[in-house]
């Protein structure tokens, strides 16, 4: 599965998601693709407060999240996709 993190650079919030997201080993395998929305007007105007956003399978996480949020997220789309 791919995760998207829509963020912006020097976002120390970013930060702190991508660390709690690193240290997820059950994210292990799962491909991190992360956007930068500040050079798109569009994605700027849409997640600009509220950054980092985390995308899974066209449902998304604002921040704040948790590692049990990401955990529930990968679980509710995982087993969608089993279906």
């Amino acid at each position: 599965m791919k995760l998207v993190v829509y963020l912006t650079d020097a976002c120390s919030l970013c930060d702190q998601a991508l660390d709690m997201m690193f240290g997820m080993p059950e994210l292990n395998g799962h491909l991190l693709e992360t956007i930068d929305i500040a050079p798109d007007d569009s994605l700027l105007e849409q997640f600009g407060e509220s950054i980092p956003v985390l995308e899974l399978a066209d449902r998304r996480l604002f921040w704040p999240f948790t590692e049990d949020d990401i955990r529930k997220l990968v679980q509710t789309v995982s087993s969608h996709s089993l279906e």
